[in-house]
């Protein structure tokens, strides 16, 4: 009950609105607590209340929950921190006294006696520390890293290893997002428009050596995803809304813009114009400006991360054809993070994830209340009566075939709102991770979760053996006046090799960081 209060009124607002349900708590024994709902036929609140983060009491008496604290609070979990230093590392070691450790559901998790988190600057020199085996391990998110940055010896060798790690998770929706609170983009028309900008399938070809997939679903690679034209329930369902949406929802499966991939998308621009003609929009002395005001539709996408202005700019230069006057604007964590919560951005990008269970977190991203809310994810600004019912019906969804038909129906109406420009997704894992680890040879639908790892003596011994190796026939060849590493080389490589065994020996074999 403690943990409850504490959390609503001291937490993150999201616990506000996620418990927005509950009407309150009542002590009825030492360890019983009865909640109580405001709603009914939300199946899934229990659920997430029985989830609620259970917080020491004693330990937060003398502390002010709502400051922020370099000190590790005390947990309950498998893992404590051991040790750290703000902005450059935390280390993790095992409690071995774990009260969950027996539990069925944790069997074969948690092998890690130490995990060592190290934070660097950019992922360029994280690259770097992975590949001199700084670091053992890292998931890669950028293809043009993928295909080009890891062609080196130790992956030759087979000593780092590169794997791509097939998932079934859905891949939910990244994309750009248009924020309707801006008057620019309060017309559907609009917005459907500078969709026909993107040209997805050259930057698929030319930036990410075509490893991705179009994405057209806000639940993609997954079940829950809409497809071909509704029937059945999810039918049913939109039959009652049909005066209230779009004709294509009932005649036209949604489909993302394509091109032939040339960079010139003539044809797709061509559309855009017309849509933009429809909504008011013309071109006067090449500048597409509204033709009621003249004024010029100009707006600014909103970035954080340096590595998206290369896909960002040839969708700007896309725009610009269309006489559109769109600029880039790079900012620091901080200020981006207070301009989302104040929803000051015309245009951004983010990605929502998604589960197999969607329920009462899809208020939080497309309900009208959660528009008005700063803590919500709902940066599109949607105010759609039709979606907020749509999302309670998702909630209240009786059966696991119910939940499928009414979710694709949410899907349907989402996509038919021309709310964001979809973005693409993989589905698998990018992988790279020292031969020092073994995992399930049986696939899981995760993917990677390295939680399930575990150290392996025997490929460290050898990865240590293999590199010693190396190193010694390298130097024969050097001595007997073949091609080698040189003296100075040969001497760095070899500091390298007692940097790495103490590194290893100091660390107890290599273990995940």
């Amino acid at each position: 009950m403690w943990s409850f209060e504490t959390l609503t009124t001291k937490g993150l607002p999201q616990y506000r609105f996620y418990y927005a349900g509950v009407a309150g708590a009542q002590k009825l024994g030492p360890r019983r607590v009865k909640f109580t709902f405001t709603e009914k036929g939300n199946r899934e609140l229990p659920l997430i209340v029985g989830q609620l983060p259970i917080l020491p009491k004693h330990y937060w008496a003398t502390r002010d929950f709502a400051k922020t604290t370099l000190e590790p609070p005390l947990g309950s979990g498998p893992y404590r921190i051991a040790d750290f230093e703000a902005g450059r590392y935390y280390v993790r070691e095992r409690v071995e006294d774990y009260w969950g450790k027996h539990l069925p559901v944790n069997i074969g998790l948690h092998n890690f006696d130490r995990i060592r988190v190290a934070f660097y600057r950019d992922d360029t020199a994280i690259r770097l520390a992975l590949k001199s085996g700084d670091i053992d391990f890292r998931e890669e998110n950028q293809a043009k890293a993928w295909a080009l940055d890891y062609d080196v010896p130790a992956v030759e060798k087979g000593w780092l290893n590169k794997k791509l790690i097939r998932h079934q998770l859905p891949t939910g929706m990244q994309a750009f997002v248009m924020n309707t609170r801006r008057t620019v983009f309060s017309n559907i028309k609009v917005r459907e428009a500078l969709g026909y900008a993107f040209d997805f399938e050259w930057t698929n070809r030319n930036l990410f050596f075509s490893q991705y997939t179009r994405t057209e679903s806000y639940f993609s690679n997954s079940e829950l995803a809409s497809r071909g034209l509704p029937e059945g329930e999810e039918l049913a369902i939109l039959e009652r809304y049909r005066d209230r949406l779009p004709a294509r929802v009932f005649t036209s499966p949604y489909r993302a813009p394509a091109t032939d991939g040339s960079g010139w998308p003539r044809e797709n621009l061509r559309r855009a114009f017309a849509l933009l003609k429809e909504a008011g929009w013309i071109v006067r002395d090449l500048k597409l400006v509204n033709r009621d005001t003249g004024e010029r539709m100009r707006f600014e996408i909103l970035l954080v991360s340096p590595a998206f202005e290369r896909i960002v700019l040839p969708f700007v230069r896309n725009l610009k054809r269309l006489g559109i006057d769109a600029r880039v604007r790079l900012v620091d964590q901080t200020q981006y993070i207070n301009r989302l919560r104040s929803f000051d951005y015309d245009m951004f990008i983010f990605t929502w994830g998604q589960s197999e269970s969607p329920g009462n977190e899809q208020r939080n991203f497309w309900s009208s209340p959660a528009a008005g809310n700063p803590s919500s994810r709902n940066f599109a600004g949607i105010q759609n009566p039709v979606i907020d019912e749509l999302i309670e019906r998702v909630i209240a969804a009786p059966t696991r075939e119910s939940l499928v038909a009414r979710t694709r129906a949410l899907d349907r109406v989402l996509l038919a709102g021309f709310y964001v420009i979809p973005h693409w997704h993989i589905r698998a894992d990018r992988a790279l991770y020292w031969d020092k680890f073994s995992r399930p040879t049986t696939p899981t639908k995760s993917g990677v979760l390295t939680s399930r790892w575990w150290h392996d003596t025997v490929k460290t011994a050898a990865l240590e053996r293999a590199m010693r190796a190396d190193i010694s026939l390298t130097t024969a060849e050097t001595d007997t006046g073949r091609p080698g590493f040189g003296a100075a080389a040969m001497v760095l490589a070899g500091l390298l090799l007692i940097g790495y065994v103490v590194r290893v020996l100091h660390q107890g074999g290599g273990k995940n960081g």
